[in-house]
């Protein structure tokens, strides 16, 4: 029996096809995967089988319905964290209590829990957290809440014994145990509720492990259905070869880590992360993974490498300057490095030009120079000073919040480093990162997914730094565009020396790139070396078998 009927589907952004005739069908029970790359369609089409986004023509049936699809469909999105700061098991009985009484979650329940109590707990049983149903839910690991916002999410379909799931990208960006729970809590679910799931992942292992069949969607057209085996060949055929680079790693150690210590504790949570005691150096024109499960500290291991976070205890030398005490050499220093964070975002209404011309000026000599005898005139000391110039390597939203926190507005930025650019010649950056001339007078909208991730890399390279550093950028991209990524870095790595310091939870992509990988397990390193064996290493505690 068909579950999902898609026949003639078109649906367009203006004059932009995005999907074009799109027809094919789905089987009662199956797992159907949906496979492309950035912008071939897949998140449109996900919305559109929700219910949540109109199209131009076709027809689609799913469970005998032609509208209404938010009923008998639920929908599982990779970045949405959205939960109740309340035990686990309190957030399910929220959803369920709001579906069975047509109610909003924020109300109080007027009713006994028992009832909600057990159906919540079965639930939370086919996503695996029947364990952590007292923790609260702010407190729990990234893995662990995309589960629960699984188990919110299939709640309706829990309740009518029917339905269809659509995940779109799902675990992407977790680690490889958090990833294998959350694909086997899929497997479980379908098999328990007997539901059809539908799902689209640009990483070709989840859906060897996951689907029934597959549809290659490419531009808008659908190319192929098949095994997955057969679709994710041909979707692969194209990837370029890795680009073999001449490593030249010097012997002077341009990143000391020593007896580093670093605690997070939550007042009614707990504590959420321990670094002990770590250790480690980083040779000038490296290239160094850092790796490791969910919430084990490397984001915040890079934030303090780029000195946006203090140790509790040790010292971190970066390029000869004490990334512990505040001060103009740090203000220095922050020329010298770059720091492209796992949300990066660009203005959308600026061109590329604009955005390379501010990030070269504002961190450019003649800038530092105007902070300096402004911060005289207005009688600011240099560690304010220094507070004020790290908020520019610091994600969008999280720097609006600390100027807010501040009492300040983002002036203060402007007037003490004010954007001050003589030699804008960025043609050496682009020619690296394949980037014609003509992107110069793009705005960020009129950009291609690769496009920004590129442009987002040239923002951080325009200075030519001598120290790069990478928290998780290229997570969510397709694997055609990671290994274009891979070849950028590589070329930049080789062509200016400039020494790299990534965290991703990528395994193949760490082995690709990598001179040596670092793992953090149970707050401090447990492994120091071979990629390839580093990451086995990983691998294997992770108990990943999606990647075997």
């Amino acid at each position: 029996m068909e579950a999902v009927k898609v026949k003639n589907l078109v649906k367009k952004y203006g004059k932009k096809v995005a999907l074009d005739n799109v027809s094919f069908s789905v089987k009662k029970g199956e797992i159907f995967g949906i496979v492309g790359r950035s912008g071939a369609g897949k998140t449109t089409l996900i919305k559109i089988l929700r219910g949540v986004l109109d199209y131009d023509k076709g027809e689609i049936e799913i469970l005998g319905r032609k509208d209404n699809f938010r009923e008998i469909t639920a929908i599982h999105l990779q970045r949405n964290f959205a939960l109740w700061a309340e035990p686990v098991i309190n957030n399910v009985i929220r959803k369920l209590y709001a579906i069975k009484n047509s109610a909003d979650e924020s109300l109080p329940m007027e009713e006994e829990w028992e009832e909600y109590e057990r159906e919540a707990l079965e639930i939370l049983k086919l996503v695996g957290l029947e364990h952590k149903k007292e923790a609260f839910a702010n407190i729990l690991s990234g893995g662990e809440k995309q589960r629960l916002i699984l188990a919110r999410q299939i709640a309706k379909l829990y309740l009518k014994k029917e339905g269809v799931l659509l995940l779109d990208e799902p675990a992407t960006m977790a680690c490889p145990a958090s990833k294998q729970m959350l694909l086997d809590a899929i497997k479980n679910i379908r098999e328990k509720l007997n539901i059809t799931v539908i799902l689209t992942s640009h990483l070709p292992e989840i859906h060897k492990y996951l689907c029934d069949r597959c549809l290659l969607l490419e531009e808008g057209k659908v190319k192929m259905i098949d095994e997955p085996e057969t679709v994710l060949e041909e979707f692969l055929k194209d990837m370029k070869k890795p680009y073999i680079r001449k490593p030249n790693i010097k012997e002077r150690n341009i990143i000391e880590v020593r007896n580093v210590y670093k605690r997070y504790f939550v007042v009614h949570g707990g504590e959420t992360l321990n670094l002990k005691d770590v250790s480690f150096d980083v040779k000038e024109g490296e290239i160094v993974s850092i790796i490791g499960p969910s919430g084990v500290g490397k984001t915040v291991m890079i934030r303090l490498l780029a000195g946006l976070e203090m140790p509790n205890k040790g010292k971190i030398i970066v390029d000869g300057v004490d990334m512990t005490n505040y001060g103009w050499e740090r203000v220095e220093l922050r020329k010298r490095i770059g720091v492209m964070h796992q949300e990066f975002s660009l203005p959308y209404y600026q061109t590329v030009e604009n955005l390379l011309k501010y990030r070269l000026g504002v961190k450019g000599e003649k800038a530092i120079a105007h902070a300096k005898e402004k911060a005289k005139e207005l009688n600011l000391s240099e560690k304010i000073v220094d507070a004020i110039y790290q908020l520019i390597d610091l994600p969008e939203p999280e720097k609006k919040a600390k100027l807010e926190k501040l009492g300040l507005s983002e002036d203060i930025i402007y007037l003490l480093f004010p954007p001050i650019v003589e030699d804008f010649n960025p043609k050496e950056i682009l020619e690296a990162l394949d980037l014609k001339e003509d992107i110069l007078k793009k705005k960020v909208s009129e950009l291609s997914g690769g496009e920004k991730v590129r442009v987002a890399m040239a923002l951080q390279l325009i200075t030519k730094p001598k120290i790069l550093f990478l928290d998780e950028p290229f997570g969510d991209l397709d694997p055609i565009t990671l290994r274009d990524v891979a070849n950028y870095l590589k070329k930049i790595n080789e062509k200016f020396g400039t020494t790299i310091v990534l965290v991703s939870h990528h395994v193949d992509f760490i082995k690709e790139i990598s001179d040596r990988a670092i793992l953090l397990d149970k707050d401090k390193i447990v492994m120091n070396g071979d990629p390839k064996e580093v990451c086995d290493e990983f691998i294997k505690r992770s108990e990943a078998k999606f990647l075997k």
